[in-house]
């Protein structure tokens, strides 16, 4: 197939639509569903990430992705009995696929409502089980066993939409889009991204576990397929928070250390002794711990936590909050896709628990940065190269 038609663009007024091979025919093939415009911009970005992901570090990866940008990305590690708890994960043994897209769905729960999937490995029923029960556009993967695409042809009344990507397909050297009728032209970003690029560092402590460096390759290359400005903070082979489309670096990293926090708040015994209602469906549940999280005044008035809980949780008062984050979080890596123009990105990656750095470098107020490290004990490696995408 050299084209496939679109019900409509970005827009329901953007029509034709379509997507189309100018020579060859296209990688991929639609299993299931009807994917439209912004499904497949979202399939492309994150099967380019999860496949580098696989790449870089030998390990089953995921990603769920939201308006071409990830909410989350994951490897394939075991899930411990306490993400089991906070991402509503089933019990019993779970493939390594199965496991990676969970944890990269719990990276931001909330973010990742409506998703679209992303796997480095085929589809296997553990992970379409799971898919199952979560509220998804779509998947995409380089294979699918029959009985997971038996279960995923059952969801969304039998339209979730299901892509089979060619994992051989490599795109054309050249790349080209158009903007308000005008052509642009550029090579195609086959930046590779592996350890070579992070033997630059330039604190005073240098001792990057290989744990350390795990981390800065996935925060690197989920940056590269997140919207610029972009900071990501990565702990344990998953991110806990992406800050991504920011017009400023401190901003990003504001955004993405507040996402981190929740995920940590998360896994407060308070929050996991959460006692719900019968019946509240998991979109509910994410809702009201976030809304537990930040604000718990906000379930109390007017006796708004009776919609969620059989009884009234603790107050998860900011000192509570502070405490737990402060006490726990730490060993966290940051990425960020150009420069940090200040120290105080630093600060506040400090806040969040953020030992580790990879940035490209190149501010004329390194020394200052740099600095700023070296004040909070961090390991910083300079990159030397800047990951926009837009």
């Amino acid at each position: 197939m050299t084209e496939l038609e679109l019900k409509y663009g970005c827009n329901p007024n953007q029509k034709p639509a379509r997507i189309f091979m100018e020579q060859g025919e296209l990688p991929l093939e639609v299993l299931n569903g009807r994917p439209g415009y912004i499904n497949f911009m979202d399939a492309l970005n994150s099967w380019q990430l999860v496949k580098a992901l696989k790449g870089a570090t030998g390990l089953p990866a995921a990603a769920s992705f939201k308006h071409v940008s990830p909410a989350g990305a994951a490897l394939g590690l075991p899930l411990s009995d306490v993400e089991r708890q906070m991402y509503f994960a089933p019990e019993g043994d779970l493939s390594p696929i199965a496991c990676a897209y969970i944890r990269a769905r719990g990276a931001d729960r909330l973010c990742s409502f409506g998703d679209w999937a992303a796997l480095s490995d085929p589809c296997d029923a553990d992970t379409a089980r799971f898919l199952a029960l979560e509220v998804s556009d779509g998947v995409i993967a380089p294979g699918y066993t029959a009985e997971a695409l038996e279960i995923l042809r059952t969801k969304r009344k039998g339209g979730y939409n299901v892509v089979k990507i060619d994992p051989e397909y490599t795109p054309a050297p050249i790349e080209r889009r158009n903007i308000f009728g005008i052509t642009f032209e550029q090579g195609y970003n086959d930046l590779v991204i592996d350890e070579e690029m992070l033997k630059n560092i330039v604190t005073k402590e240098r001792d990057l576990p290989q744990t350390a460096k795990n981390d800065m390759l996935l925060a690197l290359i989920t940056l590269k397929y997140t919207q610029s400005n972009s900071v990501c903070y990565v702990k344990d082979g998953m991110t806990i928070g992406v800050g991504a489309g920011q017009q400023s670096r401190i901003h990003c990293t504001r955004l993405a250390g507040s996402k981190a926090d929740i995920w940590w708040l998360r896994q407060h015994p308070w929050v996991l002794e959460l006692d719900f209602l019968d019946g509240i469906r998991r979109p509910e549940r994410d809702n009201a711990i976030d809304q537990y999280i930040a604000d718990f005044t906000v379930l109390t008035r007017g006796g708004a936590w009776k919609h969620f809980f059989k009884t009234c949780p603790k107050d998860l008062t900011p000192a509570v909050k502070e405490e737990w984050i402060a006490q726990c979080l730490t060993g966290v890596t940051l990425g960020s896709d150009a420069f940090f123009p200040f120290g105080d990105n630093v600060e506040r990656a400090h806040q969040s628990g953020v030992k580790y750095i990879a940035q490209p470098g190149g501010s004329i107020r390194d020394d200052q940065v740099i600095e700023t490290a070296d004040r909070f004990g961090m390991v910083m490696a300079f990159t030397g190269m800047r990951l926009f995408h837009h």
